[in-house]
């Protein structure tokens, strides 16, 4: 039973780990370019030359 205890709180230390990095991520303007990813998939590439 104590091993269970100890998966619990594992688990929620790991979950609040992820919740911080998101939270920081957000307040760093991580998530800023939401179209610039998509507008850039679409322009051609400029011919190389060999």
């Amino acid at each position: 039973m104590s091993v269970l205890y100890i998966l619990v709180l594992a688990s929620i230390a790991v979950a609040a780990f992820f919740l911080a990095a998101y939270v920081w991520s957000v307040r760093n303007d991580q998530f800023e370019d939401n179209k610039g990813a998509a507008l850039r998939m679409l322009q051609d590439d400029e011919p190389t030359k060999q």
